[in-house]
């Protein structure tokens, strides 16, 4: 006869949070979301701490370099997508490690001998409009001049109009040496009311760009999670088929952590992938894997030596793995399951493995459900697909915008190894769906709005940190009747 849990498989709908004692001090300026996203060491510091618990997920509809970037800007990390050819992720996650270094390479180069026509192509494949002018072209060239939006008129110059002709020419630049500190190249741009700061060696060859913007833009953005290099902190999904192949090219690249990519992490499949990493690269690359919804789950890859540990099978909106399958379990008590295991854990082993929360959050309110069960950060998909900056195309269906959304399981992604189980390469049936989700606008401003809500939220829990809030929060299931008096009820609401 199968095991039978007596517990009942809830979800975060059908809990509410009890108010704390707000204190004068507990209010939002207050409140820090600083997280660990990697496992540590009783006493020691995580090597990667989030500023906000939030992380974008493994899709192909959600995390693109674009929305890395600005999410990795306000303090989240996202996870580039795996389910496409390695040298495409690659370069995502080149793109999005170029794109906040202090010290720039310079992937804009041409020669006097281009024209404007040359520019103005360059411009729109790469979105820069800082152009350097060097002897051959290449970003170590010598450098010749400088290209800048102002230098020109596309509407009134001729196209072949050469380069040579409107460029700065070095002898009217402002340079600095390799060898500068960032600061001291910044105290240049400011003292030269400088836009753009090039570094060249010796022998005049372009180095570094070094702009104002990035100086500006983190003035604008405190939480940026930016390495010792200060460049932005970006992951990349892998899946447990070509791992040997797709891990060192992602280092390479630069990525800062992994996640192994899998509806069902409980697998030998991911035990295998986590320990030829660790006996690859130790702990140069840190390594999440999962999804899992129970402690012996959390507790075989905890041992295997996973990072961190995702939560969550089919509580995705787009997921249909419980429909399809029959597997999974609610998602507030796979995490509080999971969590108790993961404290276990640590007052056994004395190695802390974070937890993420992944799916299930349907209110910005249940976020803050989820970190107070357990969750060290969250992962989410629905939400980010609204934005600008995700990948999917923004429509007009009737009178509203929307974007596209739909799940690694689906037939439009093909991303069969995700849910591998051995055999065919082949997705043998879909387990997500293809959607539409309401655009929502820029990340910023949405971002902002949410995590308004949170700390509010925590304040009225009495806690200034996701710590105080897991030791004190106080929380209480709700009867079907309960969640209608929670809205708006027995009034005739405006149009």
């Amino acid at each position: 006869m199968a095991i039978y849990l007596n517990d009942v498989s809830r979800t975060f709908g059908e809990y509410l949070l009890i108010p704390g004692l707000t204190t004068k001090d507990c209010v939002p300026l207050n409140v820090s979301l600083q997280t660990p996203l990697v496992k540590y060491k009783k006493g020691k510091e995580a090597a990667i701490r989030l500023n906000v618990p939030i992380v974008s997920a493994v899709m192909q509809s959600v995390s693109g370099p674009e929305l890395a970037i600005e999410l990795a800007r306000h303090g989240g990390i996202s996870f580039i997508y795996g389910s496409q050819p390695i040298e495409s992720q690659t370069e995502m996650v080149r793109k999005v490690k170029k794109f906040k270094s202090g010290f720039v390479v310079s992937d804009s180069n041409l020669t006097p001998d281009h024209t404007l026509a040359g520019v103005v192509r360059l411009v729109n494949h790469t979105g820069h409009s800082t152009i350097g002018i060097t002897d051959d072209g290449t970003p170590n060239g010598r450098l010749l001049g400088l290209v800048a939006s102002r230098d020109y008129r596309v509407e009134k110059d001729a196209p072949e109009t050469p380069v040579k002709n409107f460029m700065t020419p070095f002898s009217d630049l402002i340079v600095g040496k390799l060898g500068l500190t960032l600061s001291e190249a910044n105290q240049i741009i400011w003292s030269n009311k400088l836009n753009t700061l090039p570094v060249i060696d010796e022998a005049q060859r372009l180095q570094y760009f070094v702009f104002r913007k990035d100086y500006d833009s983190h003035r604008e953005n405190p939480y940026e999670l930016l390495g010792s290099d200060k460049k932005l902190l970006v992951g990349a999904g892998i899946n447990t088929r070509d791992y040997k192949e797709r891990v060192p090219a992602l280092v390479e690249a630069g990525a800062d952590v992994l996640c192994i990519d899998s509806s069902d992490g409980y697998s030998e499949w991911q035990r295998d992938t986590l320990h030829w990493i660790k006996e690859t690269y130790g702990d140069r690359i840190p390594t999440g894997a999962g999804n899992v919804v129970d402690q012996e789950g959390f507790l075989y890859l905890a041992e295997a030596g996973a990072d961190f540990v995702k939560v969550g099978i089919g509580g995705g909106s787009i997921c249909i793995t419980r429909e399809q399958k029959g597997i999974g379990r609610g998602q507030a008590t796979a995490l509080l399951d999971v969590a108790k295991a993961r404290d276990d854990y640590y007052e056994k082993h004395g190695i802390y493995v974070p937890v993420c929360s992944d799916g299930g959050l349907v209110h910005d309110y249940h976020m803050v459900l989820a970190l107070a069960m357990g969750a060290d950060f969250l992962m989410m998909g629905r939400y980010f697909a609204r934005f600008d900056e995700s990948p999917s195309k923004k429509l007009k269906i009737g009178n509203n915008f929307v974007k596209e959304y739909w799940g690694e399981g689906s037939n439009r992604a093909k991303n069969w190894q995700r849910y591998d189980m051995g055999g065919s390469e082949a997705l043998k049936f879909e387990e997500g769906v293809d959607s539409y989700v309401p655009y929502a606008g820029k990340l910023k401003d949405n971002l902002a709005l949410t995590l308004g809500k949170v700390k509010a939220t925590m304040c009225s829990c009495g806690a200034t940190s996701i710590k105080d809030l897991q030791a004190n929060a106080k929380i209480t299931l709700v009867s079907s009747t309960s969640i209608v008096e929670g809205g708006a009820h027995d009034v005739i609401l405006k149009e």
